[in-house]
């Protein structure tokens, strides 16, 4: 269409700037240019982490600054803010923590991670990773019910009756718990059986107050817990604890 004298591997020159093409046009072309490379980043930090939500992944602090908490992954920085920390927790940059990736959304300044150390399922994927049985799907987590860095009571079952959930989530000496533990900067960890009968779980739950019965209100989703007058306190733990937690995990509400 140009030249008719061409051959291939010949090479042609032809002028595309527009006539009267200034210093303005130029400079607006090439702050269009950042903005789609921009935009494209954006794009491909959304795709990298959309796949990764409810994900345990390994950050590492980049700076703190006024109760904000500054995180690297994997080259994009996201705000551990104030509220999924651990109120125990002391941060300082160049620590590496492991975070719950909750949601991924869509923001006009790019992805935007929602991570906390504070949710429950974080609990449970640290759980995984340090226990083979959980991975493997033999002993399953029914529930999780978290004060961050004070208590936690975790419900598990196992579908296999020769494995003990207990022992396998304690592991021996308690090793396995106590690796749990020491990421949540020594939140206690209580292991409580799961069971489909609703009185035997609270009872459970409240341990390690020994119980003597409890009765249910289907119909107000109530449950009246009966103990000796020594182990009263016991049952409702510190500042009402260890019933909150226990009435969190079954889904009742404990008197």
């Amino acid at each position: 269409k140009i030249n008719k004298d061409l051959k291939v591997g010949d090479e042609l020159r032809t002028d595309v700037t527009p006539e009267g093409y200034g210093r303005i046009a130029a400079q607006a072309a090439k702050q269009v240019i950042i903005q789609r490379i921009q935009e494209a980043e954006r794009d491909h930090m959304y795709e990298l982490f959309k796949d990764r939500e409810n994900e345990l992944i390994n950050a590492m602090i980049h700076r703190v600054d006024n109760n904000q908490v500054y995180v690297e992954l994997g080259g994009v920085t996201a705000i551990l803010p104030h509220r999924e920390q651990i109120p125990t927790e002391r941060y300082y940059g160049g620590q590496r923590i492991k975070l719950y990736l909750d949601r991924v959304t869509k923001t006009p300044k790019g992805p935007q991670l929602l991570i906390s150390r504070t949710h429950p399922k974080l609990v449970e994927k640290l759980m995984e990773l340090e226990i083979p049985e959980i991975k493997s799907g033999t002993v399953e987590i029914k529930g999780v019910s978290r004060e961050p860095g004070v208590r936690c009571k975790v419900a598990v079952h196992s579908k296999d009756e020769q494995v003990d959930p207990i022992g396998a989530c304690v592991g021996q000496n308690g090793v396995r718990v106590q690796s749990v533990t020491q990421e949540l900067s020594g939140e206690r960890i209580d292991i409580i059986p799961w069971s489909p009968d609703a009185r035997r779980f609270i009872m459970e739950s409240l341990k390690p107050a020994k119980i003597a019965k409890v009765e249910i209100d289907e119909a107000a989703h109530v449950a009246k817990v009966f103990v000796s007058q020594d182990q009263r306190a016991l049952a409702i733990g510190k500042s009402g604890q260890n019933v909150r937690l226990a009435s969190n995990l079954t889904g009742w509400t404990l008197d």
